[in-house]
């Protein structure tokens, strides 16, 4: 290889549609962040450039009332979410980024039927990258089904990482706004029940980081008012730039 001259990229998935618009927002997040990736290296930003990506947005059933007790059977979402996976394997990829956050409570189970992939993982990521920053405690706003599972409480304790999250009518206001607001196409109500919560919570703990820890909370949380001067983090674009550096760095 020449010196200074990248070896040309890997082909990268992503299994996407829970919900739709949070998928094809991942493609936009991925996407911005090859092209920082390319400035942080020095290529130049051409068509080229880009990896090979490919969305699987498929119709997979609801993850949280899945994790409410939902008997198996064609409303669990775990042989959906492997079926798109397998797709994209076919299609030759070697890494993948799961565009919704409480899918990756099936991470282990993905992960183990296809050992040959890196399947990314959202809240280890985004943990990893908090513990970078010195952060020593962190908002968590997700869902019902996110919260239930522990599933950013592991990860962050595993960096020495505090969880916060909110009450029960906290939780609540949060699935409002992502069920009635993000996935009705009602922002500016996800803009108020998202912004109600977390002034709240900034309230309680004081200007600590926010883990927007669901796929749709980006859509709708930094357009509130009471978002103006939080430390948001998006854990969608942390996962965008973990995808990014896959395509580009992998062995």
């Amino acid at each position: 290889m020449v010196p200074g001259v990248m070896a040309p990229p890997r082909a990268v998935g992503i299994l996407g549609g829970m919900g739709p618009a949070a998928g094809a927002d991942f493609v936009r997040l991925f996407v911005q962040a090859c092209t920082a990736y390319l400035h942080d290296h020095g290529q130049p930003v051409r068509d080229q450039a880009f990896p090979e990506h490919w969305l699987v947005q498929m119709p997979i059933p609801d993850r949280t009332q899945a994790l409410n007790g939902t008997p198996p059977g064609p409303q669990d979402p775990a042989p959906h979410m492997l079926q798109g996976i397998g797709r994209l394997a076919a299609l030759g990829v070697r890494s993948v980024a799961v565009a919704c956050n409480t899918a990756h409570v099936w991470h282990s189970q993905l992960q183990g039927l296809f050992p040959q992939l890196a399947i990314l993982h959202i809240a280890q990521e985004t943990a990893a990258h908090l513990q970078r920053q010195g952060a020593t405690r962190a908002v968590v706003l997700a869902t019902a089904g996110t919260y239930r599972t522990g599933l950013y409480d592991e990860a962050l304790r595993s960096c020495g990482i505090e969880p916060l999250v909110p009450d029960a009518a906290g939780i609540e206001q949060l699935m409002q706004g992502i069920y009635d607001g993000v996935k009705q196409g009602d922002l500016a109500l996800a803009a108020q029940r998202f912004g109600h919560v977390l002034e709240g919570m900034r309230r309680q703990h004081g200007d600590v980081p926010v883990i927007m820890g669901c796929t749709e909370i980006p859509l709708a949380l930094p357009q509130a008012p009471e978002a103006q001067g939080a430390s948001l983090v998006d854990p969608a674009w942390i996962l965008a730039q973990a995808l990014a550096r896959q395509a580009y760095e992998a062995a």
